[in-house]
Formats: C-alpha cells, structure tokens, sequence
C-alpha cells in the first residue's frame, strides 16, 4: 500500500472547511482548487443529469497534503450526485501527533467551534487521547502514544 488518503464530502462549504484545515495543518492545496465547471467530460458520466447553474463554482476537488503518506482530500456534494450527504460519525480521523504540545494544539483548533466528544486526556495507551467533532461535522481523534508505545 502506497498511501491513505482520507476523502470528505460537504454540503456547499469545502472550500472553507479546507480552508480551516489549511490554517491547522500548513502546507498548499495540490494543484489549486478545482470547480466543478472546470472538469472535462467524463466517460461514464453521460447519463447524469446536468449540474445546476449555481452548483458550479463549487468545489469538484481539493487535496491538502498533511503528510508525506496522508493526503486530506474533499468535494461538494451536488444535487445531481446519486448519493446524498449525510452527515455522522461514520468518518473518524485519528492524527497521532509528535509530542503533547503538538496534540494539545491540535484538539485545541479542530475542537474550536465544534465539540468535544472526549477531553484530551491521559489514557492506558497514550500520554494523551481526545476525540472532537469541529464545526464541519467531522470527527477527529487527536492521539499522542509517547512512551506508552513502548508498551
């Protein structure tokens, strides 16, 4: 296996959803924003029904490197898609971070204006261990094993 790549869907506000995760995580969107308007006919796509005029400019995809492995990648739903958004705990991202500072600071910004399933803690596997949801309505784990990987 080459990579994960962890892939989210939003209703009309990708491109601030990874605008925030930019401000968090650093780094520069891979080849730019790209519109729905902006891609080619498709192979396969024929039969869909067309894209509504103002569900154009929204965001067809955006990948935001956070690692040399793992690759945040999104789009918006649109209303000619054939599944809908839905919205639930069925997409966790567990980041384990480098020390406690790095851990604390990232349940600190992915937690601000969401909330807090579970405080960032010590637990029997990790120095420190929190789960949030932010204000997109996607779940993280923040995790920091430390010495507690050692076993």
């Amino acid at each position: 296996m080459k990579a994960v790549n962890i892939y989210l869907n939003f209703e009309g506000n990708t491109e601030e959803a990874f605008n925030f995760y930019k401000s968090i995580f650093g780094g520069e969107f891979m080849g730019g924003v790209m519109r729905f308007r902006d891609f080619p006919p498709m192979a396969g796509m024929e039969d869909m029904p067309p894209l509504k005029e103002d569900e154009k400019d929204l965001v067809g995809h955006v990948s935001l490197p956070m690692t040399e492995q793992a690759t945040l990648m999104g789009t918006d739903i649109t209303s000619n898609m054939p599944e809908k958004l839905i919205v639930g705990n069925n997409v966790q991202i567990t980041l384990e971070a480098d020390s406690v500072t790095e851990a604390e600071r990232l349940f600190g910004k992915l937690s601000e204006g969401g909330r807090v399933v579970m405080p960032l803690n010590e637990m029997f596997w990790a120095e420190k261990y929190g789960a949030c949801i932010d204000k997109f309505g996607i779940h993280w784990q923040i995790n920091y094993t430390g010495d507690k990987a050692a076993g």
